[in-house]
């Protein structure tokens, strides 16, 4: 049975809904699922996971969290090749730019990225966002 790491930064409660929705998503598909913030876990115990389940919002101009996501992320992103990885986060304006510019981040260190575009969810995700992270968490758990 594969290690699944489910860890978010959530300002408002909408991203950590997601990540919750993402475990038990991936736990229903029969994954060994542990769930933290980002404040909860380092990179380096992290990159110790079999699978990667990542989320964040947009932030300011469209950017990760810069106090603690995007340097726990710029740390990790070198443990990154090979490993399976999904990318989830809500945004409140915009258009997902910092979405398609953090996947590409995560491709570019040689991630094997689970979805097409990581998944996004307009605030506080609906009964159809949360079904969507449910089916996120079972496609990473394999």
């Amino acid at each position: 049975m594969s290690k699944l790491a489910v860890i978010y930064w959530s300002g408002t409660g909408n991203t950590e809904a997601m990540a919750q929705a993402v475990a038990e998503g991936a736990r229903e598909a029969g994954a060994d699922v542990s769930l933290f913030s980002v404040a909860e876990i380092s990179a380096a115990d992290a990159a110790g996971y079999d699978r990667l389940a990542l989320g964040c919002p947009a932030m300011g101009a469209e950017v990760l969290e810069e106090g603690e996501f995007e340097p726990f992320f710029e740390e990790l992103s070198a443990s990154l090749s090979g490993k399976p990885v999904a990318l989830f986060g809500s945004y409140g304006w915009g258009d997902g730019q910092w979405m398609r510019d953090w996947y590409d981040r995560t491709a570019a260190a040689g991630a094997v990225l689970q979805v097409s575009e990581g998944l996004i969810c307009n605030e506080m995700p609906d009964d159809d966002g949360l079904a969507a992270c449910r089916e996120l968490g079972r496609t990473l758990a394999g």
